[in-house]
């Protein structure tokens, strides 16, 4: 019940492009026009209404929040402490500043996210109207982590308690903010000059387009440009570094335009820097497969800065894709995620590369076991949802927001809230609004 009451109260906004921050939030004092209800229909006009004065509403919150940003006096948090992190970047972040909101711009979001960002962090852009995230602590130690990894302190940290991993898998429950904890992650990572491959939705490499097996390898092909939003923002990177390896690149079955005939290999000759090999992916069809393979290979041999492998629905990769080969005339057989190519290529952990995965169990895949394979033992993380120190400054900023009204709130409303829904940060959000005196 309360699952559906949440998705019932969800608001949603058709004219943002899912995975992307719009421009701007925009509001007009003009009022919104509508189509005429259809008279033959009795529930058209009620529609048309509540849909109006949604739309008026949201218009008026945007004003009313504009007005507010005059005012620095109005970002005050719990006790009184600073709503808003005065932290210039995701690197300057330290423990003081868990339990506070860190500010980002749309624009610096698309530039240093091109392939996307998760849901749950447009949804919190959208409702909150504000390109702010929570700052937790569990995000604070999932940074340290890797930073330890490249930049090793001068005590050990085997004394202390804390084990420095090179590969993590988040898990945890659902909505407890794992695939926002790895976009921030990899944000960190780029401005600090990381090289990183970030793949914000696993999901895509076992479900939806072209697929064959490829007669050399046994393995099933699925040519999508994987590489192409790679490209994007580290194309100053790539063509700093030459390719180390120099074996022919075998070519497969473009996507829908077959094999092409009497060349089986793409030479890469001396001197081939990453980027022209990249691009070669994104422009030949017959090799983007080929490419995203040997990427991999590539970037274990990358020494002049660290390489991050950041993988999203990284449980997509341990169950069956959406493909299935034709057995009998009246029978498939699924095709299992390792065997496809791509996924074969990138699923494994066992090496010494820095990479980390998280499970989004919003893509219903089941429970996986605990012992993964090609996943070494401890490298299961598990991601908590919201403290009730965290979930007060949560409050806080929607109050802040106007997700809240000012005269229903108070500790014991919050509270209620919080323990009704055990932290989770998506049914709190869609609560928040509705709480009553």
């Amino acid at each position: 019940m309360l699952r559906s009451l949440v998705r019932a109260t969800a608001t949603t906004n058709s004219k943002i492009q899912p995975w992307r921050v719009a421009p701007t939030f925009r509001y007009s004092s003009k009022p919104a026009h509508f189509l005429k209800p259809d008279p033959r229909n009795p529930g058209a006009a009620a529609t048309a209404a509540i849909a109006g004065q949604a739309v008026s509403d949201r218009q008026e919150r945007l004003r009313l929040l504009a007005e507010d940003d005059k005012n620095p006096s109005l970002d005050v948090g719990p006790s009184g402490r600073p709503l808003f992190t005065s932290a210039p970047s995701l690197s300057h972040l330290a423990r003081q500043h868990a339990s506070t909101y860190f500010k980002f711009t749309k624009e610096g979001l698309n530039s240093v996210l091109p392939e996307g960002l998760p849901m749950g962090m447009v949804t919190e852009f959208q409702e909150s109207m504000r390109t702010a995230l929570l700052v937790r602590q569990s995000f604070l130690d999932l940074r340290d982590n890797f930073r330890r990894v490249v930049d090793p302190p001068m005590w050990s940290t085997n004394a202390k308690g804390v084990k420095v991993r090179k590969q993590v898998v988040l898990d945890g429950p659902v909505s407890c903010g794992k695939s926002i904890a790895l976009a921030m992650l990899v944000h960190w990572a780029r401005e600090e000059g990381w090289l990183v491959f970030y793949v914000p939705r696993g999901k895509a490499w076992t479900h939806g387009g072209f697929f064959y097996r490829h007669p050399l390898t046994g393995l099933w092909d699925t040519p999508i440009q994987a590489a192409k939003d790679f490209l994007k923002y580290n194309e100053s990177y790539l063509k700093r570094l030459p390719c180390q390896i120099f074996d022919p690149i075998p070519l497969g079955e473009g996507a829908g335009v077959g094999w092409l005939k009497d060349v089986d290999s793409l030479a890469v000759s001396e001197g081939t820097m990453l980027y022209e090999l990249v691009k070669t992916g994104i422009e030949e069809t017959h090799a983007a497969v080929g490419v995203v393979v040997r990427l991999r290979k590539e970037l274990s041999l990358v020494k002049d800065m660290p390489v991050l492998i950041a993988i999203d629905q990284y449980n997509n990769w341990f169950t069956f894709s959406e493909y299935e080969e034709p057995v009998t005339i009246r029978s498939c057989r699924p095709i299992h995620a390792r065997e496809l190519t791509m996924v074969n290529a990138f699923r494994s952990m066992m090496h010494d590369d820095m990479m980390v995965g998280a499970f989004s169990h919003s893509t219903a895949v089941g429970k996986l076991r605990k012992d993964l394979p090609d996943v070494p033992v401890d490298a299961r993380v598990m991601f908590p949802r919201y403290s009730l120190e965290e979930a007060e400054t949560v409050c806080h900023y929607y109050l802040r927001q106007r997700l809240i009204r000012h005269e229903v709130f108070s500790e014991e409303n919050w509270k209620k809230i919080y323990f009704l829904t055990n932290g989770n940060g998506t049914e709190m959000r869609g609560l928040l609004p509705h709480m009553v005196s």
